[in-house]
């Protein structure tokens, strides 16, 4: 029986690493996903043959329980709030590590069966799990609205963070040397602080990155409960998503010329947005147009570049937008989706949004590839972006998204930007852009305008 479990959590983990190798493009990510599924299936199955399990009503009751409320959720949640569901999911597997962790060493200790390998295992589980519990809560609330999205920052917070981790460090150590159940509370009441004021630190318009460190955290933790439940699939499973989820973090930080360093430790985006908008707008005008206005530009335009953010998920604008890809394509217009790294709320948000729109992928392209065709662009309809396309980003030093990549729309011949009002972006930073003598405001709901865009393309 041994080896037959050991034969499927070999097939598990391959399965695993296939699906995250189909997550690496959108053309592959269905099937990904169905390696992924495959492969937990597998996991489950040999885990309920372990011979150490010998009675599964609880588990038939907790996979019901689990997955009656998982489907509700896929079921009912919306696109816009996915970045919400990814943070609180990450606490839970945080939450579980130090569950975990807490009644394994309860359970050895009434055994007598504690020993200091096992003792450290118990430390590291406690430690990344209660830091990713409380950064995921944090997280959500900031996603949410329910936190304020800006930074929270204060003189002496490093040396404040730096001491709340030496102090869990010297009590898990203690943990460890004396078994002592205070030493234990205390190092899981310092990582649970820890892992809420690294978060805190961290503004709104970084927090995709923070999401992807969340789920490399995750990761981590779950490497860490597989050690102390001597579980290989759970610790080759958890080192996976440790890594990638790091990888990906360290990839995001460069595309918005931030230090992976600044994530860990909470030390970016914590300049005032305030400070930065103050002299920004002035006696400024902005230039409102009409959809009459955009559809006129279009039809005459050889090439047009849809520029889609958060606004166009809250909108629900993609099924909208897809139309405008086949009411261009009729008149001979070529148009392209731009896609900035961090646009949304977390990694890949506008691809799937488009994805489920049934937009071509060719149709879809990368910041790096996309920056060089806007000065050769006739029109760029911008839907609900604000912090991707504000040129403060390379102008401006005062500004907290200075030095971020950004998609160079202002380069183009004319800009139309949908959006409600002129309320700022997640980071609370003024846009530049908005003010330029090739930028014009078409202000309403955006899946509004975009329908009445198609229709009129239609109808010219």
């Amino acid at each position: 029986m041994t080896s037959q479990i050991s034969l499927l959590y070999l097939l598990s983990g391959a399965l695993f690493i296939l699906g995250l190798k189909g997550l690496t493009a959108p053309a592959s990510a269905r099937r990904g996903n169905y390696f992924a599924m495959a492969g937990m299936a597998l996991a489950v199955l040999a885990t309920l043959m372990n011979s150490e399990v010998t009675s599964y009503g609880f588990i038939a009751a907790g996979i019901a329980l689990g997955g009656g409320i998982g489907t509700l959720i896929a079921l009912k949640i919306k696109m816009t709030a996915m970045p919400q569901l990814v943070a609180i999911l990450h606490s839970f597997v945080g939450l579980a590590a130090v569950l975990v962790a807490l009644g394994t060493y309860a359970n050895r200790a009434a055994l007598g069966t504690l020993n200091t390998t096992l003792m450290w295992e118990l430390f590291a589980g406690i430690l990344i799990g209660a830091i990713t519990f409380t950064g995921s809560l944090v997280a959500f609330g900031k996603l949410q609205a329910i936190l304020s999205p800006r930074a929270i920052s204060f003189p002496g917070r490093h040396v404040l963070n730096g001491a709340l981790f030496l102090c869990m460090i010297a009590f898990g150590v203690d943990f460890v040397a004396h078994e002592s159940i205070l030493s234990l509370a205390m190092m899981t009441l310092l990582a649970l602080t820890l892992g809420a004021m690294l978060v805190m630190a961290i503004g709104g318009a970084d927090m995709p990155v923070v999401v992807s460190m969340l789920n490399s955290y995750s990761g981590w933790a779950a490497a860490a409960t597989g050690f102390t439940l001597h579980n290989h699939l759970l610790i080759i499973t958890g080192a996976i998503v440790g890594f990638s989820g790091a990888i990906l973090s360290y990839i995001m930080s460069r595309a918005m010329n931030r230090s992976i360093v600044n994530v860990i430790f909470g030390g970016f985006g914590a300049q005032s947005a305030d400070d930065a908008m103050e002299g920004i707008v002035g006696d400024k005008t902005v230039k409102a147009a009409a959809i009459d206005d955009a559809v006129f530009m279009m039809e005459n335009a050889s090439n047009v570049i849809v520029v889609p953010g958060y606004g166009m998920a809250v909108a629900q604008a993609q099924l909208a937008l897809s139309g405008l890809l086949e009411a261009l394509a009729d008149k001979d217009v070529n148009l392209h989706f731009a896609i900035h790294p961090v646009a949304g709320r977390m990694p890949g948000h506008m691809n799937v949004l488009l994805a489920e729109a049934d937009v071509p992928y060719e149709n879809v392209i990368e910041m790096d590839e996309i920056n060089p065709r806007f000065s050769g662009t006739d029109v760029v309809l911008v839907v609900g972006a604000n912090d991707v396309t504000n040129p403060a980003a390379k102008s401006d030093e005062s500004s907290p998204i200075f030095g971020m990549p950004i998609l160079e729309v202002d380069r183009a011949k004319q800009i139309f930007v949908i959006k409600r009002s002129m309320k700022p972006g997640y980071s609370g930073v003024d846009n530049h852009l908005y003010y330029s003598e090739n930028c014009s405001m078409i202000f309403g709901d955006a899946k509004e305008v975009c329908e009445g865009l198609v229709s009129k393309l239609k109808a010219a």
